[in-house]
């Protein structure tokens, strides 16, 4: 398993699972398929409400502590400090787990600066050995670097063949942070398995299509934590390593970008009311 290098020295499998979207009643069946098919890294979220199960799946997969990678994430209600503090404290009882790998902060809105401020906390306190941020633009992210004194680790930010954060990898990659993809396969936006270029690189390498995007993300050093409910994908996301994109195939994927985020425009109104306002407990 390719690993990637944190700047404080943590490291970081290239590839995970993520449990977003799966069903509360699935997801211990999967996570604990996903560990028994090799999986090291898995990513989950207090907004998913399914960290119990992800903790059930791990504490019963006979799997060394040592040898896993669990990330959650704190939801925007918890970004006052010590509603963080005491939000960290719930996932880690759901998740049954004595310290965290990675710890995000979920989504750039509310009192993100009294969150990271927490996640600071935490980390000197050896509770996470690494914190990061999701969807975080990089104006953002250029803000929380200036006035805080733990840079993130890591920034999750949706990346595919159609929303390729071409300007944001370069300065991550500027600022020696991991980048990460959430939905590589932009959840099946645009019909992106039956892409043809897409599928005529999948056929030049006896490989599917889901395969050439990861394969694509982690060529270009980005981590990648695809779902699924299936066993066979599962084994299948995971055989990425035995082949290589040549140029010409990584410059034809690259004409793939569209620039337009395929899921949700996070530059809407509504999408940032939802997303400041929605609560995941009392």
């Amino acid at each position: 398993m390719r690993e990637f290098r944190l700047y404080n020295d943590v490291m970081m499998p290239a590839i995970g699972f993520g449990v977003y979207q799966i069903p509360q009643e699935e997801t211990e069946r999967c996570v604990s398929d996903a560990l028994e098919t090799g999986y090291r890294m898995i990513d989950t979220a207090a907004s998913y409400l399914n960290e119990k199960e992800v903790g059930n799946a791990i504490r019963n997969s006979g799997v060394k502590r040592g040898d896993l990678f669990i990330t959650t994430k704190l939801w925007v209600q918890d970004y006052e400090t010590d509603d963080a503090l005491r939000a960290f404290d719930k996932s880690m009882k759901l998740l049954s787990l004595d310290y965290l790998d990675l710890y995000l902060l979920h989504k750039p809105y509310g009192n993100y600066y009294a969150a990271w401020r927490a996640a600071e906390r935490l980390y000197r306190e050896g509770r996470v050995k690494a914190i990061g941020v999701t969807s975080f633009s990089s104006e953002r992210l250029q803000d929380l670097i200036l006035h805080n004194e733990v840079r993130p680790m890591v920034n999750q930010l949706q990346t595919n063949p159609w929303y390729q954060q071409k300007q944001a990898r370069q300065y991550l990659a500027e600022e020696n942070i991991q980048m990460e993809a959430w939905a590589p396969f932009a959840e099946g936006k645009n019909d992106i398995f039956n892409n043809p270029m897409l599928v005529s690189i999948a056929k030049a390498h006896g490989k599917t299509v889901a395969q050439i995007i990861l394969r694509w993300l982690v060529q270009l050093n980005i981590a990648v934590i695809p779902k699924t409910v299936s066993r066979e994908r599962m084994k299948a996301n995971l055989n990425i390593f035995n082949f290589d994109l040549d140029e010409n195939e990584v410059k034809a994927i690259a004409s793939l970008d569209t620039g337009i985020d395929p899921i949700y425009d996070d530059q809407d109104l509504e999408t940032t009311k939802f997303i400041g306002t929605h609560k995941i407990h009392d």
